[in-house]
């Protein structure tokens, strides 16, 4: 019950912070309206080809007010009284995780919105690449929650660039194969790459599930990895 009420303060927060709100939702926007325009010199900047990307950086700005907001309530005496109440570290993530999925739903039902008026098209099943990219935010909620639990405020923002490149750098909106070397091998090892891969073979080639399967499950490999971490380094704060 106290988690329930510390999830319906936490989703007050988000929707009552306008500033952040509008940046984690409107910046994506506008980057959307810009990038699309250069889609008659590189197809990577076509809109169906970068919406998912877009989405993405959506997401790692939705991460980055995450863990913001659990840090700050983690330096705060609000904390402290939090952890006399008999609530498992699981029900402290969740309380303070699910009020951001609405917000990466919102994030991607209106950029694929506005992506549509400016060209996109989805061959394959679009409830396919919602699942995806849904698991994808939950891979940058459960990151924004392990960097909350883990980071105070201050370095919160070099955390926030570092995973920014590293989204761009997964083939946003970039083509990894014309970069090759390095980049391209860490790019495949890390998720961005294989949900973008993922989303654009649905998109595009009209993908379904078994071919995309193995960027799928690598997806959602990160995804639970990231959310046992917030929990342990969640669980070792409580005991701090």
């Amino acid at each position: 019950m106290r988690s329930l009420e510390l999830a319906k303060r936490n989703l007050k927060e988000v929707w009552r912070d306008p500033l952040s709100l509008g940046l984690t939702v409107g910046l994506p926007v506008v980057l959307l309206l810009v990038l699309q325009a250069f889609g008659q010199f590189d197809a990577i900047f076509a809109p169906t080809s970068l919406a998912p990307g877009i989405v993405l950086f959506g997401f790692v700005m939705l991460m980055f007010s995450a863990a913001m907001t659990l840090s700050r309530d983690r330096e705060s005496a609000l904390f402290a009284r939090l952890l006399t109440a008999p609530v498992r570290a699981g029900d402290f993530v969740a309380a303070y995780s699910v009020p951001y999925v609405p917000v990466a739903i919102f994030q991607g039902v209106l950029l694929f919105g506005i992506g549509a008026f400016l060209g996109l098209k989805v061959e394959g099943s679009i409830g396919l690449v919602f699942l995806v990219l849904l698991v994808m935010s939950v891979f940058y909620i459960g990151l924004g929650m392990a960097l909350g639990s883990l980071l105070a405020v201050a370095p919160l923002s070099g955390a926030y660039a570092v995973v920014l490149i590293l989204t761009i750098f997964g083939g946003a909106w970039m083509d990894l194969d014309a970069i090759g070397g390095a980049f391209q091998s860490v790019g495949q090892a890390l998720p961005f790459a294989h949900a973008l891969d993922a989303t654009r073979n649905i998109m595009i080639g009209g993908a379904g599930f078994s071919s995309i399967a193995t960027d799928f499950y690598w997806v959602l490999g990160y995804a639970l990895a990231v959310v046992a971490l917030a929990l342990v380094l969640f669980r070792r704060k409580m005991l701090e």
